[in-house]
């Protein structure tokens, strides 16, 4: 009782010095947690007006949006601004739906952490199906301010690809005080890694896999046990997590995250899809562009990038930043992604525009940062575009986001004020995740 008494009382005396330790270091990445008052935080009712607006489904219009409760509950260029409403404005401003990265590592590959925030892969095993983005992801990283700063409001969160099967993804917003908060949907899917990265750390090991044929029979061998433990009576089923989230892919409950680069990784990836009948996401598809008709006709889509990257190994020597535009005029659905930490994740925007710069039309880049990520996801019910009904996850820049000269002014996650750019000190304001009181 002694003992417990003693831990209550440290921990009481280290929330202030934590909290200020948490501002100082947003305060030198460019961020700060000041000027956001509780009034600012915590109004979920008002009207944005006057700004030239971006639906992504819709066509673009000069006018208005009501928020209430945090969802979008009016938009049009003459909407008035309902009783009990603050009014915002947005006169010479862009306001888009937030961006949507459908692949990152945030909160899980921290940066600036070293191996004590490293906690992407889990590499005793190739096969760790059971293992959850979920439960190592922590809402402080502070890639989770430049999200807010980017303008991107949803991610998801995957496991790395050391392994064959490397784990449980899950979707979340950017902001929030705990993980299970951010939720939009958990599981997103199961990461599943081809290619040079589970044949190298494994081979390393001298265990298999250690060859392509090696992952491709990992993977095999794992849906094959999952289907015989489906085919058991629920209740003669023995526990095995790694099968339970095998058959959720079987039963096409969530997607199959299929890491890969190489058009023959590719090839394989589609070749077992059809052999166990689930649903495939390509993450990454450097070469995607190879088989762009065969991906089209059978609607797999792409989640492309990282795309401001070297060649860093032999399987992305044939990276091209042309390949989104050439997916998207063969019809693929195609999605462009960080792959945070590989590119900073404020960087979306700037990969969507190199893209555009590369051949890509503008409208098909916008929709490959917001709505084509939220449909592969899931989600797309309450993000990636602005409907009435949607979360308002919203962000109003200064010009075109297209424009690299053009910046966040504000960021909304479901109709809260979680960013600001303030431009007399040209700083970034995010507002706190938690506080003393929380």
């Amino acid at each position: 009782m002694r003992t417990d008494r003693r831990i209550v009382l440290i921990c009481g005396a280290l929330i202030p010095s934590l909290r200020a330790v948490s501002e100082a270091a947003l305060i030198r990445t460019g961020h700060s947690v000041m000027g956001y008052s509780a009034a600012m935080v915590v109004s979920r009712n008002y009207m944005i007006s006057g700004a030239y607006i971006v639906p992504v489904e819709s066509e673009p219009f000069e006018g208005n949006i009501v928020v209430t409760d945090g969802v979008i509950a009016a938009l049009g260029e003459d909407v008035k601004l309902p009783a009990g409403h603050t009014e915002i404005d947005g006169a010479g401003r862009w306001l888009l739906p937030g961006l949507v990265d459908a692949h990152v590592h945030l909160g899980v590959h921290e940066e600036g952490e070293g191996w004590a925030g490293a906690d992407v892969n889990e590499t005793t095993d190739p096969v760790t199906a059971a293992a959850r983005a979920i439960d190592a992801i922590n809402p402080h990283d502070v890639g989770f301010d430049d999200a807010l700063a980017g303008g991107v409001t949803s991610v998801n969160v995957n496991p790395g690809s050391a392994n064959a099967i490397g784990g449980l993804a899950v979707a979340i917003k950017t902001h929030g005080r705990i993980v299970d908060d951010m939720v939009l949907r958990s599981p997103s899917g199961v990461k599943s890694a081809l290619g040079e990265n589970p044949k190298r750390i494994y081979g390393e090991k001298k265990q298999t896999p250690n060859t392509r044929l090696g992952v491709a029979m990992t993977l095999r061998k794992a849906f094959a046990e999952a289907r015989h433990w489906q085919q058991k009576d629920p209740g003669e089923r023995p526990a095995d997590l790694v099968s339970e989230a095998l058959v959720a892919v079987l039963e096409r409950e969530i997607p199959w995250r299929q890491h890969c680069h190489r058009a023959d990784d590719i090839a394989t990836a589609i070749r077992i899809a059809d052999e166990f009948g689930y649903d495939l996401v390509l993450d990454h598809g450097t070469e995607a562009y190879k088989l762009a008709d065969m991906l089209a006709e059978r609607e797999i889509p792409v989640l492309y990038g990282p795309m401001i990257v070297s060649r860093s190994k032999v399987e992305v020597r044939d990276r091209l930043p042309a390949a989104p535009g050439i997916l998207a005029r063969a019809g693929v659905e195609v999605s462009i992604i960080t792959d945070h930490p590989v590119v900073p994740i404020d960087f979306l925007i700037h990969q969507a525009a190199l893209a555009v710069r590369e051949g890509m039309e503008p409208d098909a880049a916008l929709r490959a940062i917001t709505i084509n990520p939220a449909r592969v996801l899931g989600v797309e019910d309450r993000v990636g575009s602005l409907r009435v009904g949607k979360d308002a996850d919203l962000v109003l820049w200064s010009g075109d986001p297209l424009d690299t000269r053009e910046r966040v002014v504000r960021t909304w996650v479901s109709g809260v004020d979680v960013y600001s750019y303030d431009e007399e000190s040209r700083q970034g304001k995010v507002a706190p995740r938690w506080s003393a009181s929380s």
